[in-house]
């Protein structure tokens, strides 16, 4: 077997096994509806007082007549820094690493990251609603300087999806509702990163894989009122997408030059089970608390395999199941206002062992506030402001190509820190 076609099974395992992992470890979007953004998600399941619901438990649909619509959109805006903490690279043939230099990378994040939302739901009958939801819950844009310190392992990251979601929802009795919907969700991935070569002399060449994929998921859910108090518990499936598209290879000079061209690839892609349990207890007429607790199957995550051509590649990665809970209230300050306000705490699922500068993450708390003017009977306005906190996190991440006797590894040592800041707004119409 030639050395160009020994070296592909190591380059792509590389290049892909680790970033896709990290993707969807920590671009799951809580931001779906830009009304329980104002109160840090804490309305949940049991709220039923948007057609946002559709998404966070479509059973409570029942708890709004007549026909409704809600379009919206949260603009996200998300800082990171990137320290060197004494990255390094082995070079064959030498019995020390040398450092890897250069800059911080810059922020990675653009500017303005738009998360557009629409709902709609329909009562046609005592018992029967119907509602249709479109959303994006994962997806995320990276750009680091080509000269980042932190090249070998991501420099250009972009996750995009579209969810579509078909519901309904039946009022089994004046006080429990049934409800679910299915989850069409399309997928598409560029991933981007430099390769080393032999010699740290050498310029680096470069690596980008290019796919998508389209699947299909279902979610239910339970809603039940007393009066004064919900509840709701809403399940939505794991989803398990098959990526497929082609990987790149450049620029790699000398024995490795071989190695160029580009190559047929797939990798599974999976997102996990999310379990939602919610209570609204109303205080007075007027004041409302709420709370939201949630579960993600994250462990799923426990390898990566990559098939091409020339072989298959897994890598594992050991993510954790993770959870959030958040807190939150409102208030009617007259028929036409309703102030709202919230905080979370929300866990992140990576494992330490094999954190990415492609997912600057560590876990988050949200302070959140917002407001509903109703225009009038049939239109409302929705505002809301949310502050995240992102935990600093140190990045270790070893990465190895090529094989022996030409393998070089390379460690990319980071401290990672940032923060997000989103605002929202949605019109809700009633007919």
């Amino acid at each position: 077997m030639s050395l160009s076609r020994r070296l592909l099974p190591f380059l792509l395992s590389g290049v892909l096994a680790a970033p896709v992992p990290a993707l969807a470890g920590g671009f799951y979007l809580q931001e779906q509806s830009p009304k329980e953004t104002g109160r840090a998600l804490s309305g949940g399941a049991a709220a039923g007082d948007d057609p946002s619901t559709i998404y966070f438990n479509p059973a409570a649909m029942t708890q709004l007549s007549g026909i409704q619509t809600s379009v919206g959109g949260i603009i996200l805006s998300a800082t990171a820094q990137q320290g060197n903490r004494g990255s390094s690279r082995s070079v064959p043939g030498l019995p020390t690493s040398v450092p890897v230099t250069g800059n911080d990378g810059g922020n990675p994040f653009a500017k303005i990251i738009p998360i557009p939302s629409f709902y709609a739901t329909a009562q046609l009958s005592d018992r029967l609603w119907l509602g249709l939801g479109v959303n994006a819950p994962f997806g995320l844009k990276l750009d680091y300087d080509e000269s980042y310190f932190g090249r070998y392992d991501s420099l250009h990251t972009d996750l995009k999806t579209y969810n579509v979601q078909p519901s309904a929802a039946y009022k089994l009795s004046d006080n429990l509702s049934i409800g679910g919907g299915v989850d069409v969700q399309y997928v598409k991935v560029t991933l981007t990163n430099a390769l080393p070569q032999l010699s740290p002399l050498l310029a680096d060449g470069h690596a980008s894989i290019e796919g998508d994929d389209l699947s299909v998921g279902w979610n239910a859910g339970l809603f039940y009122t007393t009066g004064n108090t919900n509840f709701g518990v809403h399940y939505r499936s794991g989803m398990t997408h098959k990526l497929k598209g082609e990987q790149e290879i450049s620029g790699l000079l000398g024995p490795l030059a071989g190695a160029n061209g580009t190559f047929a690839a797939n990798a599974p892609l999976e997102l996990p089970d999310i379990v939602t349990v919610s209570i609204m207890h109303r205080l007075t007429p007027k004041l409302r608390a709420m709370l939201t607790a949630r579960w993600y199957n994250w462990s799923v995550f426990k390898a990566i395999t990559i098939n091409t051509a020339t072989g298959t590649s897994v890598k594992e990665m050991h993510y954790h199941d993770s959870y959030s809970v958040s807190a939150g209230g409102e208030y009617d300050v007259s028929d036409r206002l309703t102030l709202r306000a919230g905080t979370m705490f929300d866990r992140t699922p990576t494992n330490p062992q094999f954190l990415t500068t492609r997912v600057p993450d560590g876990d988050r708390v949200w302070l959140s506030g917002g407001a509903t003017w109703n225009m009038s009977a049939a239109l409302a306005l929705n505002l809301s402001y949310a502050h995240t906190f992102v935990e600093k996190a140190n990045i270790i991440r070893p990465d190895h190509y090529y094989p022996a006797p030409a393998t070089v590894t390379t460690t990319t040592l980071s401290s990672a820190s940032g923060n997000a800041d989103q605002l929202a707004a949605s019109l809700t119409i009633r007919f």
